[in-house]
């Protein structure tokens, strides 16, 4: 790791030259020489900065994760594509902060620097929320928010999450025109590395302009994405976690295209503990899916841990609290949130408070407190 200065950190205090990289042009040489990039599924800046602090190749900025996360509803179509481009933009420009933050550590307290590469962000763009233009609009926000990909469907607006029944195909002439008006607008912003997925929702879709049906039409849709020159990745939306039909798609599309690459949802909707021989991230990426995702990770995760707490607080009241800091601050155990100070960046803002000289920020103001209390 190349390490350098930056006019945002005080001197002598650097972070990896990887911060001036195209994100997408990261995405791509992490997709062309690793077995596989494994992106977890997250809604906000925080789920996405403990992703780059445990080193994950990339973050996956999910719909159906955005959708509850900042609506508190399902994935139905139900927010708009400036919307989630927001969301997007915020993650960005927070795991770039996250950067600077980690990289001065807390020099009074004598916490290390930590130096950590900004992990590529791939973002859900639904079916483009709208026609061809709602697509321009929204790639072209896409891009400008520093994301390195996003992926399109081909599902009939109002789109549905992959695994709720009802979804209905637009023709694959509609689609490759909206793929085309993707890469279209990437070019004209000078980010002709930013990577395009074409997902199908051709397996269990329940109408559609083709006499194909389920597997083929998947097969067909995938062949005709990739005729078009444009997608970098295909992605077909499972109904279940059976390896077959995962298997089967692949090897049928790189008949015709030998080295065609493809995303997987690892998906949070499947009960994988109850499938006898799941397939594996190493499987998947010997298949050709270089870029896997679990749409909703974060929210799982932090919906389980929440309600444990909830349900020891409504049991044992403040005990549970201790319990959770008890767990939070075991010796040896490396969870970064811990100090939300620290995790945050107060010990950046002081310190580069004192050295913009910027009244009431510098650390002479800080209350010297026992690290015990606080």
């Amino acid at each position: 790791m190349r390490l350098v200065e930056t006019p945002l950190l005080p001197e002598g205090f650097k972070v990896p030259a990887s911060r001036w990289e195209d994100p997408a042009t990261r995405l791509r040489r992490l997709i062309d020489t690793a077995p596989f990039v494994f992106g977890p599924g997250v809604y906000d800046p925080h789920g996405a900065e403990l992703c780059m602090y445990y080193g994950f190749g990339a973050v996956y900025f999910s719909g159906y994760s955005f959708a509850i996360g900042h609506l508190g509803t399902t994935d139905m179509d139900l927010y708009t594509g400036p919307e989630i481009a927001d969301g997007a933009r915020r993650t960005v420009a927070a795991l770039r902060k996250f950067q600077l933050t980690m990289a001065l550590g807390d020099p009074e307290k004598g916490v290390a620097p930590k130096h950590l590469e900004i992990p590529p962000v791939v973002v859900d763009m639904d079916g483009g929320y709208g026609n061809l233009f709602n697509v321009q609009r929204t790639a072209d926000l896409y891009v400008n928010a520093g994301v390195a990909a996003a992926h399109i469907e081909d599902q009939v607006l109002p789109k549905r999450c992959g695994h709720i029944a009802g979804k209905a195909l637009i023709s694959a002439d509609e689609m490759v025109g909206k793929l085309r008006m993707m890469r279209a607008v990437a070019d004209d912003l000078g980010r002709k590395d930013f990577v395009i997925i074409a997902r199908t929702d051709a397996v269990s879709a329940v109408d559609a302009p083709d006499s194909l049906r389920g597997m083929d039409l998947a097969i067909d849709r995938a062949l005709r994405y990739l005729d078009s020159g444009v997608p970098d990745m295909v992605w077909c939306e499972f109904p279940t976690s059976d390896r077959k039909p995962t298997e089967q798609f692949a090897n049928e599309v790189r008949r015709r295209f030998p080295d065609a690459k493809f995303a997987f949802n690892w998906s949070s909707s499947f009960k994988w503990f109850n499938d006898p021989d799941p397939i594996t991230f190493g499987e998947l990426g010997e298949l050709g899916y270089k870029f896997l995702f679990i749409t909703l990770a974060a929210q799982h995760a932090f919906g389980y841990g929440f309600a444990k707490l909830l349900q020891g607080l409504s049991e044992e009241q403040q005990h549970a609290y201790i319990a959770l800091q008890r767990k939070e601050w075991q010796v040896g155990d490396d969870i970064p949130t811990r100090s939300h100070h620290l995790f945050t960046g107060v010990p950046y803002h002081q310190t580069m408070g004192s050295v913009m000289g910027a009244s009431r920020l510098g650390t002479q103001f800080d209350e010297k407190l026992g690290e015990k209390a606080v």
